[in-house]
């Protein structure tokens, strides 16, 4: 295997739990932050800014800064300013990431008909009424755009649904496919190589979905590594149509994997 210069790393179920740190898992941050790993944080996280989220990890002890979190919010409104410049758009999505949406001309669900629907994360937003809209937007024209196909993910309390679970139906009755601006969007990898100036061949994503962080990773050429926290499920890697590079009991064992860094070189 080539040598590993940098990481790519999920943090919900990586990282955190209900953003709460895992055993070990600041210690093995800290360790890479000694070895002068570059590192971005690509997260789906649909609830939080960017620097609500680096405030977070900070005050769990994480040694991240602003401009080490890409959020898939971040990547959407990067991509909707480049493809769609001036739409009118509607969110939804369960939290407030408005100051990551810069430059789009957002609409309430009442105002002007949208160019473009864009669903983040699922939640109490999800109602009826509210996909109900979409459903009709949609079908009148609108584009189509999600943040992520998780179908769910973990919480304190156990596995919740996600917005995955309700696009597949959106996507059937309205007889689209959604444009993916988060992971397992190659474009969103594309973005977070660009950001830390590496190749997809000297880059390892860790990841707890085998799905959308690991096999996605892969087919970009990235290393993939698959840690058992999260919503690691055996019988969910068991079912998918590849296998990981690498599987970790958790991130707290990613600084002795030996091709980090060429298992830093001596």
């Amino acid at each position: 295997m080539s040598r590993i210069r940098a990481a790519l790393i999920d943090i919900d179920g990586v990282l955190t739990v209900s953003w709460k740190a895992l055993p070990g898992c600041v210690a093995a941050m800290e360790r890479l932050r000694a070895d002068d790993v570059p590192l971005a944080l690509v997260t789906n996280t649909t609830s939080r800014t960017r620097a609500s989220v680096a405030a977070r990890l900070a005050g769990e002890g994480f040694p991240i800064g602003v401009d080490d979190i890409l959020t898939a919010p971040a990547a959407t409104a990067a991509h909707l300013r480049e493809h769609c410049p001036g739409a009118r758009v509607l969110l939804i999505n369960t939290g407030d990431v408005r100051d990551d949406l810069g430059g789009l001309t957002l609409v309430d669900e009442g105002g002007p008909a949208p160019d473009v629907v864009v669903l983040g994360g699922a939640g109490d937003a999800f109602g009826y009424a509210s996909l109900n809209r979409v459903f009709r937007h949609v079908r009148d024209g609108a584009r189509l755009v999600a943040m992520h196909r998780n179908l769910y993910w973990r919480t304190a309390d156990g596995l919740d649904l996600d917005t995955g679970a309700f696009l597949l139906g959106l996507e059937q009755a309205a007889g689209v496919e959604a444009e993916i601006t988060g992971k397992p969007s190659p474009t969103f990898f594309a973005t977070a190589l660009a950001r830390l100036g590496v190749a997809a061949g000297e880059t390892l994503m860790v990841g707890d979905d085998i799905e959308s962080d690991v096999l996605a990773a892969q087919r970009c050429g990235i290393t993939g590594v698959l840690v058992r926290t999260g919503k690691y499920l055996p019988e969910t890697v068991e079912a998918a149509d590849g296998e990981p590079d690498h599987v970790l009991d958790s991130f707290a064992d990613l600084p002795d994997l030996p091709e980090l860094l060429g298992k830093r070189e001596g």
